[in-house]
């Protein structure tokens, strides 16, 4: 396993327009350099366009073959609308060395914000431990975090990802949650909400030990971390996951 990795969380605000906030996700990406990891907030190339939603799933076809290019010699997680069986889905989808390599259906669904009205409900089994250059990693998107029964099945990954999109009332609960998530895992989270004004901001990454790096006055958060930290942590305090 390589031990030294570029993380990065970002904090964008997503605008009307599908195509300008596909490109600044493709102009960040290009500015992170090779093997980094970049998560995006949720839906961060559309938002929850509840009027939009078949324009969304159609340009999530556009943008699935635009970031599997731009993941040429990196790793990319974002989520997007997509519609199949006659339902909205939201999808968790990581890219990496040009290729798809993991995807899963939210299968918790906010009812404050109406996704149980709008969107069809994954499957928890989708959510599981996935291999990005001989690192084991998960995912949860956003409300998932809430779960911890959810937290058991991606146990032992190394680097945990949560795209999400959360309100600023609950600031709080988003923090906590990443950081105990990181602690409990003995893992590095990477999470990312939405710089939208109703929303938390946030973005961080998260060491095995619980350190935060964040900053809310910028769009991308950024660290170089040292792997070799996860095994020391388990070591330290094994708790089963040595």
């Amino acid at each position: 396993m390589t031990f030294n990795k570029r993380l990065y969380a970002l904090q964008l605000k997503t605008k009307f327009d599908f195509e300008d906030n596909l490109k600044n996700i493709e102009n960040i990406s290009k500015g992170c350099g090779e093997n980094a990891i970049i998560v995006t907030p949720e839906v961060a190339i559309s938002g929850f366009c509840y009027q939009r939603m078949d324009k969304a799933s159609e340009f999530s076809k556009i943008a699935t073959e635009r970031l599997i290019k731009a993941s040429e010699d990196k790793t990319i997680v974002t989520t997007m609308i997509e519609k199949y069986n006659n339902k909205y889905w939201n999808n968790l989808k990581v890219f990496s060395r040009g290729v798809m390599v993991h995807k899963q259906t939210k299968s918790k669904l906010f009812p404050l914000g109406n996704e149980h009205h709008h969107f069809g409900s994954g499957k928890e089994s989708e959510i599981c431990l996935f291999d990005i250059d001989g690192i084991k990693c998960g995912a949860l998107n956003c409300f998932e975090i809430r779960f911890p029964h959810l937290w058991n099945l991606i146990r032992g990954a190394e680097i945990i990802f949560v795209p999400g999109q959360w309100g600023k009332e609950r600031k709080e609960h988003w923090e906590t949650l990443s950081r105990a998530l990181a602690i409990a895992n003995q893992a590095f989270v990477i999470c990312a909400d939405s710089a939208n004004y109703s929303m938390a901001k946030g973005s961080a990454i998260i060491s095995p030990f619980g350190v935060v790096i964040k900053n809310d006055k910028r769009e991308v958060v950024s660290s170089e971390v040292d792997l070799s930290e996860i095994k020391k942590m388990r070591k330290y305090i094994n708790v089963g996951l040595a």
